[in-house]
């Protein structure tokens, strides 16, 4: 049943649904398809640490290679803005629900042709060509998926229970880490030598991205577009370039949001973009841990990741969106003071400590994203707004971490300017947060727009 035949009271475009099937409907094509988003994205990043720079970059030199490789990771994001904007233009302009289907195509296409890739080896200098030409494709997919599956859960949520029904898709985020870890940790067992795992082994993860991209594209099919987008184009309320009135309205808005996201992301990306799995097991550093065991520490990462995303949302409902990330900045801080010294211990235990704590900090600073960010843009605007903020917010932040990090430490040999790197860029969300009212419950239909443009600074 579509919501333009649901029963008076049933479902109204501030997000009651009909049905517990319908809920249930939402919330698994959200987690699913941000899964496999954040899973394509993650191995990418797990294997431009550990491979590319040896099957793809090596020319550019031992000290080069890696640098270029990580680099790679970057590029994507730089392109996640114009995947924000199309998606946003089109999510505005045609509806939330064709975008999630056509970002889950794109990303996981781009991923799978990367598992079929001709290495430098084989055909040159197109073989780093063509591998940034699907980065880039990853980029866009990825600036555009976002928004989509957090509009599609908060719109449909009771006012009540945003916070929660927006944790859905961000969940996907650590759990496609700890797939992308489990599938690359197995690999490193099937293939424990390194020659082995670069003849053939690190194909696998990305070629399993076939099937994650079925089992994501039949959910997603089977979801009904969200109940705002649906009273917007009743309404005629479209707007004709949504991003155009989005700037020319909401500039600032959207620059503080963006800062808001920029701590979150460039910390989270020392695990996600592979610099601290690379740096513990690299053979010729300061730690040469066993590989496959360091995946298995970013599982364990993950899963302390995911159960904190979910309370913080649960947790922004009753105590509001701006306390717990307030909350969540200051434990963050705390956590990145103590990854290195807990890594530098040389031992398992420690890394596993380490990125443990971590991933309770990102949570806390993840979990209410979803839920303040479609609280603050007014509905006409909203796949625009949300998404080119959290593009831009992860250029600002995780875009070039790895590199940052990796070359910190290549000039100091210590991981101390690392920490005071990554402190900068919490002081930068704990700014932002600061800067922004809390608009929990705030009605998020059409009808209500010019209530919505009101009372979104903390100065007014």
């Amino acid at each position: 049943m579509s919501s333009r035949d649901a029963a008076p009271g049933t479902l109204t475009p501030t997000g009651t649904i009909a049905s517990p099937v319908d809920r249930r409907r939402v919330v698994v094509a959200t987690v699913v398809g941000t899964t496999v988003e954040w899973y394509d994205f993650f191995t990418y990043a797990f294997a431009a640490s550990s491979v590319f720079a040896v099957l793809f970059f090596q020319p550019a030199g031992e000290s080069l290679a890696p640098i270029w490789s990580t680099i790679t990771i970057g590029v994507s994001f730089l392109f996640r803005p114009l995947g924000a904007f199309l998606a946003g233009h089109f999510g505005d302009k045609i509806g939330r629900r064709p975008m999630l289907v056509a970002t889950l195509i794109l990303m996981g296409g781009a991923t799978m042709l990367v598992g079929l890739l001709p290495t430098y080896a084989a055909i040159g200098v197109a073989a780093p060509i063509l591998l940034v030409f699907l980065r880039i494709l990853q980029g866009l997919s990825a600036g555009g998926e976002w928004g989509g599956a957090v509009l599609m859960a908060v719109e449909h949520a009771p006012k009540n229970r945003r916070g929660l029904y927006g944790a859905m898709p961000q969940i996907g985020v650590p759990i496609g880490l700890l797939l992308a870890s489990a599938v690359v940790g197995v690999m490193r067992l099937i293939t424990p030598d390194q020659e082995s795992f670069l003849a053939w082994g690190w194909r696998v993860p990305f070629l399993l991205s076939f099937v994650l991209i079925f089992v994501g594209y039949w959910v997603r099919r089977r979801v009904e577009e969200s109940p705002v987008f649906e009273e917007i184009a009743e309404r005629r309320e479209q707007a004709k370039i949504p991003v155009v009135r989005l700037f020319a309205r909401y500039a600032p808005l959207v620059l503080l949001a963006a800062f808001v996201f920029v701590g979150n992301n460039a910390v989270g990306y020392m695990t996600t973009g592979g610099f601290i799995q690379n740096y513990a097991s690299n053979p010729d550093g300061p730690l040469a841990l066993n590989p496959a065991a360091v995946q298995w520490a970013i599982v364990a990462s993950a899963v302390a990741w995911l159960v904190t995303t979910l309370a913080a949302g649960i947790l922004s409902d009753r105590f509001g969106r701006r306390t717990v990330y307030i909350g969540g900045w200051i434990v963050l801080a705390v956590t990145v003071v103590a990854l290195f010294p807990l890594v530098n211990t040389g031992t398992i235990g420690g890394l596993t400590a380490g990125v443990v704590l971590l991933g309770l900090g990102l949570g806390l600073t993840y979990g209410a994203q979803s839920s303040w960010y479609s609280e603050l843009f007014p509905a006409s605007v909203r796949f625009s707004g949300v998404s080119i903020a959290y593009a831009i917010g992860s250029i600002f932040g995780g875009a070039f971490a790895p590199t940052i990090a990796t070359a910190i430490l290549g000039s100091t040999g210590s991981t101390t300017g690392i920490t005071w790197y990554l402190l900068g860029t919490v002081a930068v969300s704990m700014l932002g947060t600061l800067l922004l009212r809390d608009r929990k419950g705030i009605d998020l239909s059409p009808a209500n727009e010019a209530n919505q443009e009101k009372r979104i600074y903390i100065w007014k």
